[in-house]
């Protein structure tokens, strides 16, 4: 019966429950995510991204000593790929599992709270898993994105319904995965579905209501809206210029999702989201830049203007979405932000005006372009490397294979890197890999895949897919790296005790010295890891958790990759670490 309700709750009493709340999160408590150690409360430890914790109790000297502290089980056959990154707030720890289910744990035993599912129709049409990133919170609230393209906002404390709202249709390959944003009081959050020809964009919600305040097209000649308190819309302008980079209709289809979501720098005012591919894969359809895909663009949350957009790949003919975070720090007296796109390079960009600063490769095969010009900004194409223009093929059907590294999977994918403001280092979970890919005729329908290209995923090295790489901004050396058989695809936490903490498919969460990469420490989690650890302060113990769950695009995606790790089991579970003999003391 229950499942006919349209989410399903399930509140597990506990002995000793915790009180019914404390606190609410406070924008301001949001903003500090990063300086306080007691709690985790934004996808990235913080909206800037850095995954930077200031914590040392566990450290070079004394990580050796890490053990289990519990562990939970997402349970039943719903397991796949779980890419979420626990939320810490008032003793509850909020993570969210494959097939768009929450749960909310004690987080000094791992009890089960209470439990969300929600009730998902027929017909939904995520690209690449069944995954989830997180959840955001803010007030009483935990909120969280569905596979069927809504937004779920449910009381903290009781798992209870408090509003639901649609952000589009499911049916036309809309769907969500991303970890929302809180910034200035405002949720931001994108859209999934680049590979059905839906259009990017980015909307600003009233959290507590989850009304709309904003919304910006990431296609360039759609038009953005604004939103008074009763819902009505008017226009804010159309994003870029029409038919400027998009000549044709295509713009109309053009893909430039959102998917991965965004950061925010209180110091610039702005919020950075990443783009996907342009729809269609097949380049010679759509020719010009095809902004904004395949970029960063910078918005004025108040308004939801774009400030400034900067394209790594213009006219990708690659799937090299450009949704990779963008992470601010400061160098040279500069607020920047960092970004290791999928096409290989690594970008460092003014975070104010977005002008390039510097770009290297973070990977060392890449056949699409030989660098990228400091001046303009724009990649040296080597054209022999995009794929063949179908119409000019023997049969009209097929375009001229090319062999292009890295392949559409990227240099890094939804792994979210680290950044250490004691190292100055950023830490890349990067990947060594190719493919053959190939142009096809295509045509736009609504909810079909919409992509005019085929593909083979191939190995580079016989040894090493994976390798976690330590980054200098400044030089564009890589300073150490640790190699990894399988693909690197789950994220990393670096800390001021000298730390840095990732996950691999073969199940290990590992604890390497952030100066040298050496490996300090190592657990066997029971499934691949394909999510960030993150890590908070509880009574005076330290705590470390990571989700454990093999899945997500590899192995759906993966050709030759995804047989090479076809051993590899899928699993649903939290794991909490802390030092062995330490117990949490009662604050008063």
């Amino acid at each position: 019966m229950y499942k006919k309700l349209l989410g399903t709750l399930i509140v597990s009493a506990l002995s000793g429950a915790l009180p019914a709340h404390a606190v609410d999160v406070t924008d301001a408590m949001i903003a500090n995510d990063e300086k306080s150690g007691n709690d985790v409360l934004s996808y990235g430890m913080g909206t800037q991204g850095q995954r930077y914790s200031t914590l040392t109790q566990l450290n070079t000297k004394t990580v050796a000593g890490l053990v289990p502290a519990w562990s939970f089980s997402f349970g039943g056959e719903k397991q796949r790929g779980q890419e979420s990154q626990p939320v810490i707030h008032d003793g509850r720890m909020f993570v969210t599992g494959s097939y768009s289910r929450l749960y909310a744990l004690d987080v000094k035993t791992g009890a089960k709270l209470w439990k969300y599912e929600h009730r998902l129709p027929e017909g939904i049409m995520p690209c690449c898993d069944v995954v989830n990133r997180g959840a955001a919170l803010f007030g009483n609230l935990v909120i969280f994105s569905t596979l069927d393209a809504q937004l779920v906002a449910l009381d903290q404390a009781t798992g209870n319904l408090v509003w639901k709202e649609k952000i589009d249709d499911y049916a036309a390959g809309y769907s969500n995965t991303a970890a929302p944003l809180i910034a200035k009081g405002m949720l931001l959050t994108g859209v999934s579905g680049g590979e059905f020809g839906v259009v990017g964009r980015v909307e600003a919600r009233d959290p507590m209501t989850g009304k709309l305040i904003w919304m910006r097209p990431t296609v360039e000649g759609h038009m953005g809206y604004k939103y008074d308190k009763d819902g009505k819309k008017t226009e804010l302008g159309i994003s870029g210029t029409l038919n400027k980079s998009w000549p044709g209709e295509l713009w109309k289809t053009g893909g430039a999702a959102t998917w991965l979501g965004g950061t925010y720098d209180a110091t610039t005012g702005l919020a950075y989201f990443g783009t996907g591919n342009p729809s269609p894969w097949n380049s010679h359809l759509r020719p010009g830049d095809n902004l904004y895909s395949s970029s960063t663009v910078a918005l004025d949350v108040t308004t939801g203007d774009i400030k400034w957009h900067y394209q790594t790949t213009p006219h990708d003919g690659w799937d090299y979405d450009g949704v990779n975070e963008l992470v601010t720090f400061d160098m040279g007296g500069k607020r920047l932000g960092g970004k290791a796109d999928r096409n290989g390079f690594f970008y460092v960009i003014d975070a104010k005006t977005g002008k390039l600063e510097n770009a290297f490769p973070f990977v060392k095969k890449i056949t699409w372009a030989s660098s990228i010009d400091l001046k303009t900004g724009r990649p040296n194409y080597i054209e022999a490397g995009r794929p063949g223009d179908p119409t000019k093929g023997a049969d009209g059907k097929k375009g001229a294979t090319v062999y292009a590294a890295p392949s559409f999977l990227g240099g890094k994918n939804q792994q979210p890197m680290a950044y250490s403001p004691k190292t100055n280092l950023f830490y890349v979970p990067a990947n060594e890999w190719a493919m053959e890919i190939w142009n096809e005729p295509v045509g736009y329908k609504k909810g079909a895949a919409f992509l005019g290209a085929g593909f083979a995923i191939r190995t580079i090295n016989d040894d090493y897919i994976g390798a976690l790489r330590a980054m200098d901004p400044k030089t564009g050396k890589i300073v150490w790296e640790n190699k990894n058989v399988a693909p690197l695809w789950g994220g990393v936490m670096s800390t001021a005790g000298d730390l840095v903490f990732y996950g691999t498919p073969e199940g290990f969460l590992k604890a390497l010295d952030a100066r040298t990469g050496k490996e300090l420490w190592k657990f066997q989690t029971g499934s691949g890891v394909v999510a960030p650890p993150i890590t908070w302060m509880d009574g005076g113990v330290q705590y470390v958790a990571v989700v454990s769950g093999w899945g997500g695009a590899v192995p759906l995606w993966g050709g030759d990759v995804a047989a090479k790790v076809s051993y590899l089991e899928q699993g649903g579970s939290v794991w909490v670490f802390k030092l062995a003999g330490s117990t949490a003391v009662a604050l008063k």
